[in-house]
């Protein structure tokens, strides 16, 4: 029986294994309950990494606006 990591999974996950390794890994899931376990786990971690939503500070988005018009008004 073959050990898989986490990685192994992750790639398995993101179809970046070749159909040998996916086959194996397959094979493992459906005779290991850990393995399932855990591949379970980074199925819903994957899932809720999908869902973020992530935005820039204001500090950060008026800073840019304030150099832009700093530039704009050495160029004048």
């Amino acid at each position: 029986m073959t050990n898989f990591t986490p990685e192994d999974l992750l790639l398995y996950l993101y179809n970046e294994t070749s159909e040998k390794e996916s086959k194996a890994i397959e094979e493992a899931l459906e005779k290991d309950w850990t393995l399932r376990e855990k591949l379970n786990v980074l199925k819903a971690s994957m899932h809720r990494l999908d869902k973020i939503v992530t935005t820039p500070r204001t500090e950060v988005v008026l800073n840019v606006l304030n150099h832009a018009r700093e530039q704009a008004a050495e160029e004048v």
